[in-house]
């Protein structure tokens, strides 16, 4: 996956379409992403101790990665990646678009 965690990503589809956010925190193995403010869940949270009051709690759940699309910093537009290696062997990410490094 070439979206890591602090990216700003667009939602392409589901029920946030349009919407954008930062990433959170990327599951690799489900192919999953948590993107602040997107796909927001509410969660009734019983109480625990004696007098203390039940809740509900929003949280942000995971949307698959297919359906979001990195954000160029730069063009600040939804761009599909080149990934290319430099002389010293480190990889780096550049926008199909503008051509700036990632």
């Amino acid at each position: 996956m070439n979206i890591r965690s602090g990216d700003n990503v667009k939602v392409l589809s589901g029920k946030d379409r349009g919407k954008t956010g930062k990433v959170l925190q990327v599951m690799n193995k489900e192919n999953r992403l948590v993107v602040e403010g997107i796909n927001m869940m509410k969660k009734n949270v019983r109480p625990r101790k004696e007098g203390e009051k039940g809740q509900v709690v929003e949280y942000n759940a995971p949307i698959q990665a297919s359906n979001v699309q990195l954000l160029c910093p730069k063009c600040n537009k939804p761009v599909r990646l080149k990934i290319t290696r430099d002389e010293k062997g480190e990889k780096s990410r550049i926008c199909r678009k503008c051509e700036a490094t990632i």
